[in-house]
């Protein structure tokens, strides 16, 4: 007995062919951005960038350097070689140094290390006291370098002849640590600049100085 709507079970079933020319379609919705959702991102992006690049020239501004050294002034007070009993020397030298402080914070050095050789040997050191540099200042620091009696062990010929051309080449060192004070931070900072110079041993001069930081 068969009901409307249902297929009789005693008929046979059979499958109709597909179509093969029937191709399956897929439907892809395209999202658009409103235009108002593009300048929005863009401006952020923008605003991004410019606070970055603000940001990264800040610290480039306040970033700590070390402080600059030059040898403002130097002169000779006197120059003197002595041959008995032993090849000594006699040395005096006067000098202004300069400190510079670049950053926007003060800074404080506890002493400034002169010391003076020849030919690579040092001969003496002198050492000035502490002070402070106001941010973006300049100070004078002023030492003088006493050598009397001074044996000469080391280049004894090389001192002969050259108190003989009448010129005697010697270095001067100078080197300073200091201290920037940033809120509760301590950097340590440090320069330090080396200077040539020849003097002139007949009329006691400097005849050529060649300073270059180190």
């Amino acid at each position: 007995m068969s009901k409307q709507g249902l297929r009789d079970s005693s008929v046979p079933y059979i499958p109709l062919p597909q179509n093969p020319n029937h191709q399956n379609v897929i439907v892809s919705l395209v999202y658009y951005h409103r235009p108002y959702q593009t300048n929005h991102y863009l401006r952020r992006g923008v605003i991004f960038a410019g606070v970055l690049l603000l940001l990264s020239a800040t610290i480039l501004f306040f970033y700590p350097s070390d402080p600059i050294l030059k040898l403002a002034r130097i002169r000779l007070n006197h120059v003197g070689v002595i041959s008995s009993p032993k090849l000594t020397i006699d040395l005096s030298f006067s000098l202004t140094i300069s400190v510079s402080n670049r950053d926007f914070f003060s800074l404080d050095y506890e002493k400034l290390v002169v010391s003076v050789g020849y030919r690579g040997k040092e001969l003496g050191v002198v050492n000035s006291e502490g002070g402070r540099v106001r941010a973006r200042g300049r100070s004078y620091v002023n030492a003088t370098l006493d050598l009397n009696g001074f044996e000469v062990v080391h280049d004894v010929i090389y001192l002969i002849e050259d108190w003989a051309k009448g010129v005697i080449p010697f270095d001067t060192t100078t080197k300073v640590n200091g201290v920037l004070g940033l809120c509760f931070l301590k950097i340590p900072l440090k320069a330090k600049v080396a200077c040539e110079v020849s003097v002139n041993t007949r009329n006691q001069t400097i005849v050529r100085q060649d300073c270059h930081a180190q």
